[in-house]
């Protein structure tokens, strides 16, 4: 892959990155990173002004009901910035705050877990141990964000608090702990990803083979194989493709599937991923194929 190979050694496993690289990997949720987009149109006329981290994080703590998640919502996204992370104060003030809305609105703290996700790890002092703290809470949302954020953390002592969840009933809920457990480091969490791969839901067993493969595991390739399939991807995915968005889908996950098989430069995929480069109806995914190839040999 052209991006992938000018910023990485050729050695280096492109799925085996830092936590906060893991989403162009993984397929997330729709409740991680989507709801905030169809949120954003509502209340955006609500913070027209522009406000620093710290502004956002003041009217998190003290601003009135109609104020405090929307800036809760501009906070975690603002986090995304290197500059506004390079802030050491946010951690620690993101941990107070997130401990402070216990009991409240949760949307409040479903972003601040997302803003706390979006911290460079090391997480400061207290972190994993208050988000794990919500990893009952009644609010569903709110556990998705706050195990998105546990994944992206790092540190692998969370892996033990995270795979018992995976016996959830809620596909949601175990789509996204799949990806928390890849995205986190050590071999601890294995067994629970192969056990993904037999998940009813299609999209949980998408996860646990691209999770394996940034684990260097290539048990997961039948799984990959079906990725790379466009009928049985187009088979499979419920989300229909809105003519007026730009994201596809079927797409995504074909793009999510080739990206594993060049990290694992397994051949038997080669001529699944060579009949995408040449064919394929998405110029997204010949392009993510041709990449792909390169990365294979």
């Amino acid at each position: 892959m052209d991006k992938l190979t000018e910023r990485e050694p050729a050695t280096r496993n492109p799925l085996v990155a830092a936590p906060a690289l893991a989403v162009q990997f993984f397929l997330i949720p729709l409740a991680v990173i989507g709801v905030t987009v169809m949120v954003y149109v509502g209340f955006r006329s609500l913070v027209v002004d522009d406000h620093s981290a710290q502004e956002y994080l003041t009217e998190i703590r003290t601003g009135g009901s109609s104020r405090r998640w929307p800036a809760a919502y501009e906070l975690s996204r603002m986090m995304a910035d290197p500059k506004v992370r390079a802030d050491r104060t946010l951690g620690p003030a993101l941990v107070k705050a997130f401990e402070e809305s216990k009991g409240g609105d949760p949307r409040v703290r479903r972003y601040i877990a997302l803003a706390i996700g979006r911290l460079d790890p090391p997480l400061p002092p207290k972190a994993v141990a208050d988000l794990s703290t919500s990893l009952d809470d009644p609010d569903s949302e709110v556990r998705i964000s706050t195990i998105w954020a546990l994944g992206s953390s790092g540190d692998p002592s969370v892996v033990p608090k995270l795979q018992p969840l995976y016996a959830s009933s809620d596909a949601g809920i175990r789509k996204i702990v799949v990806y928390a457990l890849g995205a986190l480091p050590g071999d601890a969490q294995l067994g629970t990803l192969r056990a993904a791969l037999e998940d009813v839901a299609p999209d949980v067993r998408w996860n646990a083979a691209i999770a394996l493969a940034r684990h260097e595991s290539h048990e997961g390739v039948p799984v990959l194989r079906q990725m790379l399939d466009r009928g049985y991807v187009e088979g499979a995915v419920t989300r229909d493709v809105r003519q007026d968005d730009d994201q596809d889908p079927v797409a995504e996950v074909m793009i999510g599937g080739l990206r594993a098989a060049a990290a694992l430069k397994d051949q038997t995929l080669k001529p699944s991923v060579t009949t995408l480069s040449q064919q394929d109806r998405s110029m997204k995914v010949r392009q993510a194929a041709i990449e792909a190839l390169k990365v294979m040999g």
